[in-house]
Order: structure tokens, then C-alpha cells, then sequence
């Protein structure tokens, strides 16, 4: 990140562009995912397993899905998927090739499937007008609460979030809102993870967590003074994932268009993205051992924040630096 970049840190975000927007009738509204959300890698990675877990099962009939938003809207996947998790045949047409033939098919295998799942899952997050209009953000609430239904040990993607906005049609014209939508339960819903070093740490030699941080802001500054930045409250001051971000690309030598974060947050949910774009750029990089929730960072966690900016004291502490980490011990 080179000082000319300075003038831009001082501006706003720019808004991210909408994709384009259909007619919606008087009354009606519609969901969509904000670019910056369609981009995240833990929202890709989920694409990414969907498709490969369908694809497995429905290998033996010679059926690929190549894209969640294009394949699965006009019934002929879900039909063949139900059929294969559920263990029943749907009394419904093999080959449908019109819309309305389609929209027919659709109808009777999201029937079937919303009387799979719990009671209060169908018809919330999904609806045949969604799924047949190529809505992705329905298509992937159905297929996770599919496979959390009939393949719980599927490995998905902890905590996937997206930002989207809602459109909605009024007399006076449109009316939107932002919100965050969860696609995946949060990590902690799961077995925790083992301990590590820093669990250690805060337990058996909190006397020593001071130096720590100590030693992790003189790194931290020492990255971050080209910028004109710097940090004395490490507990408070990386909440909003702001100097997170521009420390990661001050070390990786790049620099993170302003429409891809929020500069100057002013809710939890736009701190929460910035979190999350943030520790995605980490796992890009291999660089979390330990499991890390952005909620955990938003909210203050002091051992998570210590974590991730020890991920990074790791990899780029200058050659010949010895790693001075207090080590706990019971004594």
C-alpha cells in the first residue's frame, strides 16, 4: 500500500453497484446479494461443496451442476437429488423442456421437500417463484437445509454470512434495506476445537497475556506507521476490522478497493462484514491454525484478536526475530 493511497483512507466507502434490477410489481419485494458478499471466498467455498456433494450423488446418472444459479432453478436437479437422499420416487415427469412443464416439476419436488424438513424451514428462505427465477440466495438456503437434513456430517463452510439488500416496491417507488443473512450455522453450534497456545495462556499464565500484546502492538505500529497509523488499545481498536484490513494489505503489499470494505462502519453488521473479508484474506493464506469466529472479534474477544494478529507476527516478524511468546505453564 503506497502513501499516495493515503487521501483515498480518508474517504467514504463507495457503495457497491447492484446487479440489475427487474420490474417488480407495486407491493412485491426481492432479495440481492451485494457483489462484495458474491466475492467473499467462504461464500464461493460454499458453492464450491454444494455443487461437489450433488455431483457426487448423482454421478451414477450422469448429471453435472456446473452452477448452482443456472442448473438447479427448472427442477430436473432437485428432482433426481430428492429422489436419491430421500430414498422415494416423486410421481412428476423425467424431461420437462417448457417453462410451464418446468414450473409444474419444481412445484412437486419443493412439495416433497418441504414436507422433509422442519416445520419452521420451508416457505421461509425459499418459494418456487425464488428457486425458478434463478434466485441464488434461495437456492442455497434449500440445498444447505437439504444436506443438514439428510447428510449432517457434510463439511460445510461454518458461519457463511451475506450481505443483501431487499428491494421492495412501494407507491412512492423503491425502498431498500441492507441486511446480513446467515446461510450456515456458526462453528461454535458444532464440537468445540481443541485447545491451543493461547487458551493456555489466558488460563494457566494471564500475567503474561500483557507482554504478549505488548510485543504484538510494537509489530503491529511498526507496519503500520507508512500509513500514519497506529494502535494502543489492541482489545478495542480492531473490532470494526478496519486496521485489520489495511494491516493485512500493508503486509501483503496490496491494496483493498474501498467498495469491498467499509472505512468508517457505523453499524455491527458492516463491522461484521469487514471482519469476516478479513479473516477470509487469512485463510486464503493458510494462516489460522485455530478456528476464529468474526463475531468473536466484533464483540471484543480478546484471545481471538490476539490469534489473528499472531497469525501475522508469524509470517512476517523480520529474519533472525526469535519468538519470544511466553509459553504457560502451571507453575
Amino acid at each position: 500500500m503506497e502513501p499516495e493511497s493515503l487521501y483515498n483512507l480518508l474517504q467514504l466507502p463507495k457503495e457497491a453497484s447492484l446487479p440489475v434490477l427487474e420490474e417488480l410489481p407495486q407491493g412485491e419485494k426481492k432479495k440481492y446479494i451485494l457483489p462484495t458478499s458474491r466475492k467473499d471466498p467462504r461464500f464461493e467455498e460454499l458453492q464450491k461443496v454444494l455443487m461437489e456433494w450433488i455431483n457426487a450423488k448423482l454421478q451414477a446418472e450422469h448429471i453435472v451442476v456446473r452452477s448452482l444459479e443456472e442448473d438447479v432453478f427448472d427442477g430436473l436437479i432437485l428432482h433426481h437429488l430428492f429422489q436419491k437422499l430421500a430414498g422415494i420416487r416423486l410421481e412428476v415427469e423425467d424431461i420437462a423442456l417448457t417453462a410451464v412443464s418446468q414450473r409444474r416439476k419444481l412445484e412437486v419436488v419443493l412439495e416433497a421437500a418441504n414436507r422433509s424438513l422442519p416445520a419452521e424451514e420451508p416457505q421461509v428462505k425459499w418459494s418456487v417463484d425464488a428457486i425458478f427465477g434463478k434466485d441464488l440466495l434461495a437456492t442455497l438456503h434449500l440445498l444447505v437445509a437439504l444436506a443438514e437434513r439428510f447428510q449432517p456430517d457434510l463439511a460445510l463452510p461454518s458461519n457463511v454470512q451475506v450481505e443483501v439488500i431487499t428491494m421492495e416496491s412501494t407507491k412512492n417507488g423503491l425502498k431498500s434495506e441492507k441486511s446480513m443473512e446467515q446461510l450456515t450455522a456458526c462453528s461454535t453450534d458444532k464440537d468445540p476445537p481443541s485447545k491451543d497456545v493461547f487458551d493456555e495462556l489466558f488460563e494457566l499464565a494471564p500475567e503474561k497475556v500483557s507482554a504478549v500484546k505488548e510485543a504484538i502492538v510494537t509489530f503491529v505500529n511498526q507496519k503500520l506507521d507508512r500509513l500514519g497509523l497506529s494502535v494502543q488499545n489492541l482489545d478495542t481498536q480492531f473490532a470494526d476490522g478496519v486496521i485489520l484490513l489495511l494491516l493485512i494489505g500493508q503486509l501483503g503489499g496490496f491494496f483493498l478497493h474501498l467498495k469491498e470494505f467499509y472505512l468508517t462502519p457505523s453499524s455491527p453488521a458492516e463491522m461484521l462484514h469487514n471482519v469476516t473479508l478479513a479473516l477470509g484474506l487469512l485463510r486464503d493464506e493458510g494462516l489460522l491454525d485455530h478456528p476464529v469466529s468474526p463475531e468473536d472479534i466484533v464483540n471484543k474477544d480478546a484471545k481471538s484478536t490476539l490469534r489473528v494478529l499472531y497469525s501475522l507476527f508469524c509470517k512476517h516478524k523480520p529474519r533472525g526475530h526469535t519468538d519470544r511468546t511466553p509459553r504457560a505453564s502451571p507453575d
